[in-house]
């Protein structure tokens, strides 16, 4: 049974239910969006053996990622400002005030929904919050990506942005990986350019994506990102504290 916490709703404007979201991992190079998933599922699939005790999936969706961290976490929490067209979401509530208890969860997953938390600083405060000691962040977030789900869509991260922002809040060990080099990004472009012409059709989408996979995987760069994934600890309080207290 799905608990409503708080209503969805963001000064004059609310989030539509139902909305259609992603839930399954299986895509192939006849989708229009191959090129951005390929491999972010690849880098969020290795991000497993970091997961650990009861996990908290905030603005989860249909919980696309359950089956990935399965066999590294007791349990799997979702959470999002409304319901998603699957029913999946166990809890209803803002990303920036979590209904969860202090230190209650071992693994926080937050996959492609930061850039639409207009206060994405409050969202990851309560996910320092809700983590346990040498608990652990999951992150994703677009560095490119065509305006979507409006008006919510509010930001684009660099590594850098991300780093600062993460240790702000006061995480540790932050590793950050960027997916989809700049032959993804330049494939993913031209898809969505042609997209709604006489372009956009089944042959040359697959076409346009099996070779810009291909140089992508040939020719690797890091300066030219669609998305990063990150990893990120909160301390552990013990470790935290200064040697003269």
């Amino acid at each position: 049974m799905t608990r409503v916490a708080t209503s969805p709703e963001r000064g004059s404007v609310t989030w539509e239910a139902g909305l259609p979201r992603l839930s399954s991992l299986q895509v192939d190079s006849s989708h229009a969006w191959f090129l951005h998933y390929r491999s972010l599922f690849a880098d969020l699939q290795k991000t497993a053996r970091h997961a650990r005790g009861r996990m908290l999936d905030i603005g989860c969706g249909n919980k696309p990622f359950e089956d990935v961290f399965s066999g590294s976490v007791s349990a799997h929490f979702g959470c999002d400002v409304v319901q998603s067209s699957e029913s999946r979401a166990d809890v209803i509530c803002p990303a920036t005030d979590l209904p969860f208890k202090d230190e209650s969860y071992g693994t926080v997953l937050i996959t492609q929904v930061i850039e639409h938390v207009a206060d994405h600083q409050a969202m990851l405060r309560e996910a320092f919050r809700v983590l346990e000691d040498d608990g652990v962040l999951i992150l994703s977030g677009p560095m490119y990506w065509p305006l979507h789900e409006e008006p919510h869509d509010f930001f684009r991260f660099t590594e850098h942005g991300f780093r600062f922002v993460l240790q702000k809040i006061g995480f540790e060990s932050i590793e950050i990986v960027n997916n989809g080099g700049k032959w993804a990004l330049c494939g993913q472009v031209l898809i969505h350019t042609i997209t709604n012409t006489r372009l956009s059709r089944p042959i040359l989408i697959r076409g346009i994506n099996r070779l810009f996979a291909y140089l992508d995987d040939t020719h690797p760069s890091r300066d030219n990102p669609m998305n990063y994934v990150v990893v990120a600890r909160k301390p552990s309080a013990i470790l935290s504290k200064s040697p003269i207290e």
